[in-house]
């Protein structure tokens, strides 16, 4: 009896470790083996075809040194990231705010406006290069309506990584929803009683809203930052990172170095630069959040 006593309690104790078992196969063969794999190819001469050899830190020292297509790309990726993440932020919560109120048909807009988020990248590109065409895109013809002078959208360094930040507008449903479920979490009570207090829409707003609010802003700062360096389909697609490089983000240089130039070994390398970068922003973003991030029945000094 007591054998069996034990041999239960043993297996009641090692339950929870064989259900999470799985996971921890998976994420060890399919990400944690292949991250490893590639900081080991980037220490190396590595092309696609052919013999591979060990040439330690040459990649990295190279990557700062001697490549001002890095340069050029990491210095469009990041001019891309502040044009990209507090757009898409600030019209995801203005969108959000709105669909938040009762309203007819909320149900449909709500889904009207995540369904794009979810459009293959291939049909979205093709979509949206009509509609940026400079010969017979639809906004064009828009502008011309209002005298305005067609705009070469896709054509011009001026404008073209413009576009491509429109064009990743077309996914904002998916932080609205995020937004609209932490709008949807906020007490009415506070509202009432600010407004018994005599507290404005704007003063409920910056008061209530956005500390409440809080939390969701950090989540959805982090995951926009991390997608909008990983950004790829969108570029390569619409303009190929031209014209003149205006769009080469660092994603594309990665992509055109590991399968057009045959490097695996330089590219893994700036995919290792990309990873640390997102890290180290990710990290000053938490650590930033202390100032002004707050929780629920969280007092401050």
């Amino acid at each position: 009896m007591p054998t069996s006593a034990t041999s239960r309690q043993r297996l009641s104790a090692a339950a929870p470790y064989l259900f999470i078992l799985p996971w921890v196969l998976g994420f060890a063969i399919f990400t944690l083996g292949p991250l490893a794999f590639s900081f080991y190819v980037s220490l190396h001469d590595w092309p696609i075809v052919g013999e591979h050899s060990f040439i330690g830190a040459k990649n990295y020292v190279t990557m700062f040194t001697d490549d001002e297509d890095f340069r050029k790309s990491l210095w469009v990726t990041l001019k891309f990231t502040a044009l990209y993440v507090p757009t898409i932020l600030a019209m995801a919560l203005s969108l959000a705010l709105l669909l938040n109120r009762p309203m007819f048909a909320s149900g449909f807009f709500r889904a009207a406006f995540y369904i794009p988020s979810i459009i293959s990248g291939v049909a979205l590109v093709t979509i949206w290069s009509w509609i940026l065409s400079n010969e017979y895109g639809i906004l064009n013809y828009v502008l011309s309506l209002v005298s305005v002078e067609p705009v070469n959208w896709l054509g011009s360094p001026k404008w073209a990584l413009y576009s491509v930040v429109i064009v990743g507008m077309w996914t904002v449903g998916e932080p609205m929803l995020i937004f609209l479920a932490g709008l949807k979490a906020v007490p009415k009570e506070l509202y009432e009683a600010a407004s018994l207090s005599g507290v404005g829409k704007v003063g409920q707003f910056f008061g209530i809203t956005l500390p409440l609010l809080s939390p969701v802003i950090l989540y959805n700062i982090v995951t926009t930052v991390i997608v909008s360096f990983q950004q790829l389909t969108t570029a390569l697609l619409l303009t190929n990172g031209g014209p003149a490089k205006s769009t080469y983000l660092l994603a594309i240089y990665i992509y055109d170095t590991a399968f057009k130039f045959h490097d695996m070994g330089y590219a893994s390398a700036m995919s290792w630069f990309m990873f640390l970068l997102i890290l180290g922003l990710t990290w000053f973003i938490f650590k930033t959040s202390r100032n002004w991030v707050f929780y629920e029945a969280e007092v401050k000094g």
